[in-house]
């Protein structure tokens, strides 16, 4: 858990608090502020949970590659290579167009 989790919770209370007041004194203005700011905070809950997920795969890919470091080296080299390729391909075909 992270800040973004606990922040975008916070803003979804009080987004769901100011919508119910919104209901009770028939405000649509606060109704509409109410789930706006409702659902900014479940996107900011979102973006730590993703936050998170990237943070934990980077921790992992980086105790392969210092268990298997010519393993990884051959796997970035291939990736690469395949870019290279297809960035390659891609500006040879547009230049073909040309003529």
């Amino acid at each position: 858990m992270n800040t973004d989790d606990i922040e975008g919770a916070a803003r979804g209370v009080v987004g769901k608090a100011q919508r119910a007041y919104g209901e009770v004194t028939n405000d649509v203005g606060h109704q509409a502020s109410g789930t706006a700011r409702e659902l900014a905070g479940r996107a900011q809950e979102v973006y730590g949970e993703a936050k998170d997920a990237a943070q934990g795969a980077a921790r992992q890919v980086g105790r392969v590659v210092e268990k298997q470091p010519v393993l990884s080296l051959l796997v970035a080299g291939a990736i690469g290579y395949g870019l290279a390729l297809l960035t390659v391909s891609a500006t040879t075909e547009r230049s073909w167009r040309r003529w």
